[in-house]
């Protein structure tokens, strides 16, 4: 016997696969005292107005708490009766705002989702930070148009970048408070490690297209900075040990590389080490010494330059004081070059130091 089978009409096909609408969902922050049974209250509150509660995020503040949660309301319900309903049980609802669906994750995956697109992408990090303090706006400004203490009919917070720039998140809808700026300064600080790179070699951009690369030094390095020194001039060397050396003894080798408390950073093109540069902490705390020796052929080329910012950006890792070089009187070479490396450079005494601060 054939068994009949009923098709499913065309139109029935049709309106299973719409979507079923959603209704609209807020986000509300509400200020409450830090007690116990205050958050229950408020959400049997909610739940008598109908109100689904999709996610809670709990922001200490000064005080009391934040409580910053997602809710789907019931359908007609005006947000100031919302508010209203937030006062009565103590609580003062500092904002009510349209969520979406991105409200609706984990904070602390969206910050690690917004590191890793910042990492991949440096050039958003504007909407990546914007992403991450739920601001209305985020704009990169030079210094001195920040202004932390403009308000402009919002809340703003400044972040200072290194140069002379800065990251300003402005937002109407509620006040940035400690946590999240905490977050965001810890997006920033990643980015920053990440830029410099500080344990890894690092390339550099050269028009001439030349491979160079500054690395950390090593002992195996010892026979290539031998030979660095050999290609240097006497005045060259001389310079750099304030003495009259031409070959360098093997005991210095291992020194240079590796010196006592401090790191030695190398630029290096294919195998030839063509420059050497020292950063030596002081055991007081004081600023730490630096050294710089680029061999002739590669001089006026930016190799010290670049060999000096990255010194300086050791000594930023490290948390030095600033850092110190002594030069013979009359040789601003190491001043111009710290000029060209963006740092402030300036003669401390009639000894020859040369003392460049660290911001």
């Amino acid at each position: 016997m054939e068994t009949s089978r009923v098709l499913p009409h065309p139109l029935r096909r049709v309106v299973a696969e719409q979507p079923v609408p959603v209704s609209s969902a807020w986000r509300i922050r509400i200020r409450m005292d830090d007690r116990p049974g205050t958050l229950a209250r408020i959400a049997i509150r909610l739940a008598d107005l109908e109100c689904n509660i999709l996610g809670l995020t709990v922001l200490p503040v000064p005080g009391g708490v934040l409580d910053e949660i997602v809710l789907r309301p019931a359908s007609g319900l005006p947000r100031q009766h919302l508010i209203d309903a937030m006062r009565e049980e103590g609580c003062a609802c500092s904002a009510v705002v349209d969520a979406d669906v991105h409200d609706l994750v984990d904070p602390a995956a969206t910050v690690l989702g917004a590191a890793r697109r910042a990492v991949e992408v440096p050039a958003a990090v504007t909407e990546v930070l914007r992403g991450v303090l739920a601001a209305d706006v985020v704009t990169l400004v030079p210094v001195p148009d920040a202004n932390p203490a403009r308000t402009e009919g919002g809340h703003r917070a400044v972040f200072a970048l290194d140069g002379d720039l800065a990251l300003v998140a402005r937002r109407h809808w509620a006040p940035f408070v400690d946590l999240e700026l905490t977050r965001a300064l810890a997006l920033l600080g990643l980015l920053t490690s990440v830029r410099d790179n500080v344990q890894g070699p690092v390339a550099l951009d050269r028009p001439d297209g030349a491979a160079v690369v500054l690395r950390k030094g090593i002992p195996g390095d010892a026979d290539a900075v031998s030979e660095l020194h050999r290609r240097c001039s006497m005045n060259t060397l001389f310079r750099r040990y304030h003495t009259g050396v031409r070959t360098v003894p093997r005991r210095w080798l291992h020194r240079l590389l590796t010196p006592p408390r401090g790191t030695s950073v190398l630029a290096v093109c294919g195998r030839e080490v063509i420059g050497l540069g020292q950063l030596i902490p002081d055991v007081a705390g004081g600023p730490a010494e630096v050294s710089l020796l680029v061999e002739d052929a590669w001089q006026r080329q930016g190799i010290g330059t670049a060999l000096l910012t990255r010194l300086g950006v050791l000594a930023r890792a490290d948390r030095l004081a600033g850092l110190t070089a002594v030069c013979l009187p009359g040789d601003d070479a190491l001043i111009r070059t710290a000029g060209r490396a963006g740092m402030r450079a300036e003669r401390a005494g009639e000894d020859g130091a040369v003392r460049i601060p660290l911001d």
